[in-house]
């Protein structure tokens, strides 16, 4: 019998990881949410039991995906007091998915470690779609015994899989992916608002950069988005000032200056003090467009 599963988290991704499982016929038995509506809407639809206690996601699971938003998050649900993920989980499989700093999965592997539990890290590098379709990229971390163990849930998951060292090390290169990402999605957000104040017509602008140097993945998720002021969330502003800030951190911690990854930092906290953080990361062409809101006063 294949290992039962749980999930702690089921908002945009965990939701559609517990749906891309369930449709494969893995038994997902339980999922857990802040959210109590949103983790009893899906446990009807999948056939899953929910509930408010994180104590019997772990009784229910014997592998149980987190999926959370921040270190604060984290630590809660991992608590060494209280209702926590840890009561019981001799045996148990953690398979943490959230981008936060490698300090807080590095934390909680040794809280497992105590309990007679196991933590690995799958940072994911892709959005809702992949997440439903089961074509995410995992950056992995941790013991690699543990991950081969669950080798075959993550390769249902996903496309592509890249081991990239021991635990904490796949949040590094996830924060740095995170980085260069929002990096490109600003300066793409403020090529494109240049074009627009110098009257260029915009899709030609977009067909041009694809053809030369200023081509990149964000120009093609992300920039007819800017261009119509389309920013349905699939990564939220929110997300990405936090990430850019983990990423700061860690340079931080090196004494490495990094002046883009500051600006942009800047731009999305600006953005997201605005009122604008729920909104897709697109959003932070508002902030360089000409007659949006970037040219509020502060």
């Amino acid at each position: 019998m294949s290992k039962r599963i749980g999930f702690v988290g089921v908002g945009r991704m965990g939701a559609n990881m517990a749906r891309r499982l369930h449709d494969l016929k893995y038994p997902v038995t339980v999922v857990y949410d802040i959210n109590e509506k949103a983790a009893q809407e899906l446990a009807k639809e999948i056939g899953a039991e929910a509930t408010n206690k994180l104590a019997r996601v772990t009784e229910l699971s014997d592998v149980i995906f987190t999926v959370v938003s921040d270190d604060a998050a984290m630590r809660k649900i991992f608590a060494k007091n209280g209702d926590s993920l840890l009561i019981n989980a001799k045996g148990k499989i953690f398979i943490n998915t959230a981008t936060i700093s490698p300090e807080t999965h590095i934390e909680v592997g040794k809280l497992c470690e105590e309990v007679g539990a196991e933590a690995i890290e799958a940072c994911m590098a892709s959005s809702i779609p992949q997440a439903r379709n089961g074509t995410l990229y995992f950056m992995l971390g941790g013991k690699k015994q543990v991950i081969d163990e669950v080798e075959p849930i993550l390769k249902d998951m996903s496309s592509a899989r890249r081991y990239c060292g021991e635990l904490g090390t796949a949040a590094k290169v996830k924060a740095l992916v995170n980085m260069v990402m929002n990096i490109n999605t600003a300066a793409l957000a403020e090529g494109l608002g240049l074009a627009k104040a110098l009257n260029l017509d915009l899709n030609m602008i977009r067909e041009v950069f694809s053809q030369t140097g200023a081509d990149s993945r964000v120009l093609h998720t992300d920039g007819e988005d800017m261009q119509n002021r389309e920013h349905t969330c699939f990564f939220s502003a929110e997300h990405a000032l936090k990430d850019s800030g983990i990423a700061l951190n860690l340079a931080k911690a090196t004494g490495l200056n990094l002046p883009l990854a500051q600006a942009t930092y800047n731009q999305y906290q600006r953005l997201v003090k605005k009122g604008f953080g729920q909104l897709d990361k697109s959003a932070i062409s508002e902030l360089t467009f000409p007659d949006r809101h970037g040219l509020d006063k502060d």
